[in-house]
């Protein structure tokens, strides 16, 4: 596999971190567990539940010793971001991203997780846009207001 890197990209392989000084290509001659820099979210940006998991399983990635402790959190995670989701879609790619998980193939997982960031941005805006609509639904409306109102008034000279 054939990777180009940018002058001072970063590729995390098999935990190392490698930055290019200048352009250049790289090829990978057998299996490794690898991530872009461009695909690494910064940890302000997990601000969704899929966007934590993404993070999550970026973690065993980027740091492999660290693998076995961050999975039981990734497991944690995972139940709690099933439990939030009940669209049938976003559950089914979470079953297959626990899948992927359980025989150590993260990067993957990775990729079904990513595809899903625009199907959550649509549920949550539309759940938004819900939570709007009951509250000016719910919400006590003004008294009409007279068009003329009576009683004394004074002129400004």
């Amino acid at each position: 596999m054939k990777i180009g890197l940018k002058a001072g990209e970063r590729l995390f392989i098999n935990g190392a971190v490698i930055r290019a000084e200048r352009k250049t290509n790289i090829e990978l001659l057998n299996d490794a567990v690898f991530l872009l820099e461009a695909h690494v979210l910064q940890p302000e940006e997990a601000t969704t539940p899929l966007r934590q998991l993404y993070f999550i399983l970026q973690t065993m990635i980027i740091d492999p010793a660290a693998a076995g402790a961050v999975q039981d959190m990734f497991h944690l995670v995972l139940g709690s971001v099933k439990s939030a989701f009940s669209n049938k879609e976003v559950l089914m790619h979470l079953d297959k991203v626990e899948e992927l998980a359980k025989t150590d193939r993260w990067f993957e997982a990775m990729k079904v997780v990513r595809a899903l960031y625009p199907l959550e941005a649509s549920l949550m805006l539309a759940e938004k846009n819900q939570r709007a609509q009951e509250t000016r639904q719910t919400a006590p409306r003004p008294a009409p207001r007279e068009n003329f109102q009576y009683g004394p008034r004074l002129a400004v000279v």
